[in-house]
């Protein structure tokens, strides 16, 4: 079990590319007496995402790279976690796949949120297809990253009940919401071993 204190959590790095309603979250969470991580990083593919608000506002050291050059954005990327101490990553809305090399070499632990319960609806537009294929349920999986997309090994995950009424955004909506709790469970699940 990982003992902490306010002056050992864990350096966490968040990666996002959009609105960044995880991210926030995760910020929120990291300001609690019992959250294992303090958020020393932000990271974005996007220089437009309305995520980088909160970098801003928190007063959190944040970085922009395109990822159009992977090998370049990457390496970069690498360099920013080393100088930054970063034990753990999570991907918080981040529509770019790192790479195996990537991956490989990054110490620490690398974490995603994905709005489908996997191993099904791996990828993108899940709540569309979910809601085309008549699914009776949906949710959110959070899972360690590996070199496959959306193939690690799960952690948890949330299960939501789909009415006849739901709509790609409803459901998008009734999911976030469990995404926040669950982002934040499954990060004590791997830190302290509950």
């Amino acid at each position: 079990m990982v003992k902490l204190n306010g002056s050992n959590k864990i350096k966490t790095a968040v990666f996002i590319s959009g609105t960044g309603s995880n991210l926030k979250n995760l910020i929120q969470f990291s300001f609690l007496n019992k959250s294992p991580i303090k958020i020393s990083l932000i990271v974005s593919s996007n220089k437009r995402a309305k995520g980088l608000s909160f970098a801003d506002k928190y007063k959190i050291n944040r970085k922009i790279y395109d990822f159009n050059n992977k090998k370049k954005s990457e390496s970069l990327t690498l360099k920013q976690l080393k100088m930054n101490n970063i034990s753990l990553i999570c991907l918080a809305g981040f529509m770019k796949i790192l790479s195996p090399n990537f991956i490989k070499k990054f110490k620490g632990i690398i974490l995603n949120i994905h709005p489908s319960l996997l191993p099904k609806y791996k990828g993108l537009n899940t709540h569309t297809r979910v809601l085309q294929n008549k699914e009776k349920y949906s949710g959110c999986t959070v899972h360690y990253v590996n070199s496959k997309l959306d193939s690690g090994k799960i952690i948890l995950q949330a299960k939501v009940k789909i009415s006849k009424k739901d709509t790609s955004s409803s459901l998008k909506k009734k999911i976030l919401k469990q995404e926040h709790l669950l982002y934040r469970k499954a990060i004590k699940k791997v830190f302290f071993s509950l």
